[in-house]
């Protein structure tokens, strides 16, 4: 019997390739090999996986990684065969991937979400699994994992720690943007600034991320939400999502309204900027955006003392991925939480250069890449 198995899928080969990537094309579809799950590792057919700005900062450089690297962390999945020591999941089972594993035995791990894992950050930072396997190989290479998912693939092996259980009803690509936009735009609001329904809230960057935030503050019958982006079709679909106003940011800052709580899903220095200068007396803004490194956002620090405001920042949405996704699987079934919404398109995995343009453009919330099943 063969120790690996075949799979096919998106590898970058380099980074920072000019635009636009349908003609530079940074990302090979690529045959490739995996080897056979390891002690706490699973194998999964991968049935969908969202394409998200943590996917294109790599391929721009704004996030750096060592390559090449085959992409993806926002996948579902079902398990095919299990590794070693392997006893709380089984072959069958239906899975959602999540970008930063948590080895429950660090002093991170203990802060409930509050602070990255220290060894999964690393092994994302390293491009392995949690363990610090490589398990892909293309022609005898080691091929670098994408944030212990690597799940723009027929196939993908996985560390359980970085998979959550979820029911077969949910469709895949429901499934899939449970894993990361909306765990990290949901958390936001969920962890972090945990409204009532008469809370008042505004997102700043209604990308992926911050769409998320807007359903999910629907979701939980917040009466006032204001959606902020520079671009005229998104603040148009944010009136669909949920929003009861929007607005550009300059309009955000002329206004004079303020805010019970601000999310900043933008990732860029301006936006942050902008939603603290909304923020209201005793209010919370929460970034939860991953701006280029070296970027610098100027606050005002007398208005964090003068107003007792706080701002704060969430990773992945303060999330405890194993207790919180269950969450947003039951507010999606009650049909409370419309994830559907943030799904733009359907795509191949041939058209990943293509989506890349797509996503660097501004032009789609979601692109959510189709395995045939």
């Amino acid at each position: 019997m063969s120790n690996t198995t075949a799979a096919r899928g998106a590898v970058l080969e380099e980074s920072g390739r000019d635009t636009p990537y349908a003609e530079s094309t940074p990302i090979s579809i690529s045959d490739v090999e995996l080897d056979q799950p390891g002690e706490n590792e699973v194998r999964i057919k991968i049935l969908a996986a969202g394409i998200c700005h943590s996917d294109l900062s790599v391929v721009n450089n704004n996030r750096p990684r060592p390559l090449p690297m085959l992409l993806g962390h926002e996948a579902s999945g079902v398990i095919e065969e299990l590794g070693p020591g392997v006893t709380d999941f089984e072959v069958g089972q239906h899975v959602v991937c999540t970008f930063l594993p948590r080895c429950e035995e660090c002093k991170a791990c203990k802060t409930e979400g509050r602070i990255p894992c220290e060894r999964g950050s690393k092994a994302n930072n390293d491009g392995t699994l949690l363990n610090g396997s490589r398990p892909i190989h293309r022609d005898g290479e080691e091929i670098h994992q994408h944030l212990g998912v690597s799940g723009f693939a027929t196939h993908a092996v996985a560390d359980i720690r970085s998979l959550v259980p979820i029911g077969e009803d949910v469709p895949p690509e429901i499934a899939a943007v449970l894993g990361c936009a909306i765990l990290t735009g949901g958390g936001a609001v969920i962890n972090e600034i945990k409204p009532n329904e008469d809370t008042t809230i505004a997102v700043v960057g209604l990308g992926g991320v911050g769409a998320a935030a807007v359903l999910t503050a629907a979701a939980l019958g917040v009466k006032e939400i204001v959606g902020i982006d520079m671009q005229d079709s998104k603040r148009e679909l944010a009136l669909d999502l949920g929003c009861t106003e929007a607005m550009t940011p300059e309009e955000a800052e002329v206004s004079e309204r303020k805010f019970d709580a601000v999310i900043e899903a933008a990732g860029h220095p301006k936006a942050l900027e902008t939603a603290y200068k909304i923020t209201g007396m005793g209010g919370m803004t929460v970034t939860v955006g991953l701006p280029a490194p070296g970027g610098v956002t100027a606050i005002d620090p007398l208005a964090m003392t003068a107003e007792a405001r706080t701002l704060k920042g969430s990773y992945l949405g303060s999330a405890v991925p194993k207790t919180d996704i269950p969450k947003y699987e039951e507010l999606w079934r009650e049909g409370k939480l419309e994830a559907e919404k943030l799904i733009s398109s359907r795509i191949k995995l041939e058209d990943i250069n293509e989506a890349m343009d797509k996503l660097d453009n501004g032009l789609s919330l979601r692109q959510v890449i189709m395995f045939d099943e």
